[in-house]
């Protein structure tokens, strides 16, 4: 793992400052706003963001096919900077909209540059551990960023220039690169219909993944100032429930490879309405309520997303697995979009606890929904259940990041992307549905774990 981090330290390096400056962009916005307007602007300035990272997907591979990895890059690093400082410019949250839509665009083909690269860099057999890297330094960026807050409280344009500084500097390390470009590739065919008839639990969990994380990384900031946590306080509580989300991703990922994953998804559920449930009834909460019910909300509401994930990738062949990526995370993107909204809304009119009464609510449709009894297994492949894969739950990835997944076939992958063509899939193909609403004729169910 030396090795790893030694040969790879300049793109995670990279990593790192992005998502510093985008998680520290984030609460920053929410608590300016905090004294000013309601929940419901915080939440559609999320939104545009997940909007944007959604579009962001199609877009960058139109920009790196037509500049390269290099310039495609150095010029969204410039973008997202001077959409930062445009905050400070101007108090219109008309303008802060459409700037945080750009941030969103521009955000996603970064991420796609170094993934591709990242990709293009490591061994079959290293796939992996490259991966988790990765994934730990998308977290712990996020983490710093937070933890900025607690050295600079006063909110000023501080805070808005370490966030330029940091996406000004996330491009030195590319630019500066004497490698060649990676292979340039097309972007992944969606497949709606076919992953809706074969996977619908998995992208019900995944749309309901991007409800709670959406609302989380919108609001969460905002619900924290209404419990009168200062700025540090806030910046601690931010931080110890992304921590919460890093943490519990190896123990989930013994537990995944080692128990049916539809029942984890269930369970986890059923513990969030459990946990969520003290903040959601107390109109007022001190600052160690907070923190201590946040951090085990934030275990398992940071669960949901890989869970989902693995599971899927055990019911589709591994040709198809990077247009399942893409899905997900369109799936995942529109969640997003529509919880930062809804809880922002319910925020408004009804008071800030209202977000985890937003989130019981949220998991309280996987566990009505998710009946694992009834699941067929019909399309299960045949290694199933697959290695699980650390997950970032945060939208911080790209369709490309399949191509680091070690349970992915290195050719498939290239293929498929190269091409952009998705398998042949004729009218008479079956499809499980793999829903508890629709049973299959138990003469034609696969074999179960």
């Amino acid at each position: 793992m030396r090795l790893i981090l030694k040969s790879f330290r300049s793109l995670y390096f990279a990593t790192l400052l992005m998502f510093l400056g985008s998680g520290l962009l984030s609460t920053y916005l929410a608590l300016r706003l905090a004294d000013t307007v309601d929940g419901l602007w915080v939440g559609a300035l999320m939104a545009a963001n997940y909007i944007g990272l959604v579009l962001g997907g199609k877009l960058g591979h139109r920009l790196i096919g037509r500049v390269g990895h290099i310039r495609a890059y150095v010029a969204c690093a410039g973008v997202v900077t001077a959409a930062v400082l445009g905050h400070g410019l101007s108090d219109w949250l008309s303008v802060w909209l459409v700037l945080r839509l750009v941030v969103g665009v521009a955000s996603m083909c970064q991420y796609m540059v170094i993934e591709s690269w990242l990709n293009e860099q490591a061994e079959t057999s290293q796939r992996g551990q490259v991966f988790s890297g990765y994934m730990a330094a998308s977290y712990l960026g996020l983490i710093l960023g937070q933890l900025a807050l607690v050295t600079y409280p006063a909110l000023g344009l501080e805070l808005l220039m370490l966030v330029a500084l940091s996406f000004a500097l996330c491009l030195v390390p590319v630019a500066l690169t004497h490698r060649l470009h990676p292979a340039p590739m097309h972007p992944a065919p969606l497949e709606l219909r076919f992953f809706i008839k074969r996977v619908p639990l998995s992208l019900m969990t995944i749309a309901v993944a991007g409800l709670l994380i959406g609302a989380f990384y919108g609001l969460a900031p905002l619900y924290a100032a209404r419990m009168g946590l200062s700025t540090e306080q806030v910046g601690l509580f931010m931080g110890s429930c992304i921590i919460a989300g890093l943490v519990v991703q190896w123990p989930l990922g013994w537990l995944s490879d080692r128990y049916d994953r539809a029942k984890l998804i269930r369970g986890c559920a059923a513990l969030l309405i459990l946990a969520a449930l003290p903040l959601a009834l107390m109109p007022q909460a001190n600052l160690w309520v907070v923190l201590g019910v946040g951090f085990i909300v934030g275990l398992l509401q940071f669960s949901l997303y890989p869970l989902a994930v693995a599971f899927a990738n055990d019911h589709v062949e591994g040709e198809r697995r990077v247009s399942l990526t893409a899905m997900l995370l369109v799936t995942f993107g529109i969640g997003a979009s529509i919880g930062s909204l809804l809880a922002g809304v319910l925020m408004r009119f009804l008071g800030a606890n209202m977000l985890y009464v937003f989130f019981c609510a949220s998991a309280l449709i996987l566990v009505w929904r998710v009946r694992p009894a009834n699941i067929t297994h019909l399309h299960q492949v045949d290694d199933a259940p697959l290695h699980h894969i650390p997950m970032p739950s945060n939208m911080s990835s790209s369709p490309l990041v399949a191509a680091l997944d070690p349970r992915v076939d290195e050719q498939v992958v290239q293929d498929q992307m190269l091409d952009g063509n998705p398998p042949e899939m004729s009218d008479d193909d079956p499809v499980d549905p793999v829903d508890p609403v629709d049973p299959v004729d138990p003469g034609e169910q696969g074999p179960r774990p």
